[in-house]
């Protein structure tokens, strides 16, 4: 019960904060959103350490934290350039989809089988991902743009694989630390990037608040994500984090007013199923 509860705080607070993090892309571009929020982050966790007693995870882990921080990366900032340039309710569930298969395919094969229950309710889970990333013309018009597709699905393949590596970095407990060396990892990617496209490093000052509410959500995912996995199984706890397009939507629906058609709201209904099957 305790991972699936921390499962869904993970997905509100990724939810809440690609929202932020696509408002955020809107003004100063993707990569320097991702840049300044990863820096906000960073900073964020070490100040942390002042007053945790967190130990210094081992070199295995150490690695497999920044891979994880390197794919999860390239996920944020394809997820936030395709929220930039597209809608944002359909590009970050379409992401969150394939983020799901690919840890539930892995947690089969490592974990073994979960529950029929628990089982059933992935079914309803991936369903509810996919039913709320359709939009007013429902799967035609889904299928009319695949060509815009591109970036959320290669997204979710680093979110995928964010997932799998960061709980085999976590697996023998630990969280603080880990998620520094995944920033870590993130960070010298982005800095790699600007430096050899040679971007533009300033933002507006405007833009600070949005981008610091946007760090501070973002790892709260992932924190939420490493206790639910050391709760319970990868897969559960993958899942559940990856319905975060429901706060996302939601927010995109009550801000910017996208509003939810009946697919949405079928898949709102769809994730709820799901949360009871896992309950059971």
């Amino acid at each position: 019960m305790l991972s699936i509860l921390l499962g869904l705080l993970s997905a509100l607070s990724w939810g809440a904060g690609d929202f932020t993090g696509g408002l955020a892309a809107r003004k100063v571009g993707a990569y320097r959103s991702v840049f300044y929020a990863e820096l906000i982050g960073i900073l964020f966790l070490f100040a942390l350490l002042l007053f945790l007693d967190d130990p210094i995870p081992d070199v295995r882990a150490r690695i497999f934290a920044l891979l994880a921080g390197m794919l999860g990366t390239i996920g944020l900032m394809l997820l936030y350039h395709a929220m930039a340039v597209g809608t944002m309710s359909i590009a970050a569930p379409v992401s969150a989809l394939l983020a799901a298969v690919l840890p539930v395919t892995v947690g089969v094969f490592t974990e073994g089988f979960p529950g029929y229950l628990t089982f059933i309710g992935f079914g309803f889970a991936l369903v509810a991902v996919w039913m709320i990333s359709q939009s007013e013309d429902g799967v035609t018009d889904i299928l009319s743009h695949l060509a815009d597709l591109k970036l959320p699905l290669l997204a979710g393949i680093g979110f995928g694989f964010y997932f799998v590596f960061m709980h085999q970095a976590t697996r023998d407990g630990g969280a603080v630390w880990h998620m520094v060396f995944s920033r870590a990892g993130g960070m010298a990617l982005i800095v790699t990037y600007l430096l050899v496209t040679r971007s533009n490093w300033q933002v507006q000052l405007s833009a600070l608040p949005i981008i610091s509410v946007n760090g501070i959500l973002d790892l709260g995912g992932n924190f939420f994500f490493i206790l639910a996995g050391q709760a319970g199984r990868l897969d559960v706890a993958s899942v559940l984090s990856s319905l975060f397009p429901g706060a996302t939507v939601i927010l995109a629906s009550v801000f910017l007013k996208e509003r939810l058609n009946r697919s949405q709201w079928i898949g709102v209904v769809c994730a709820l199923i799901a949360i009871v099957l896992m309950t059971a």
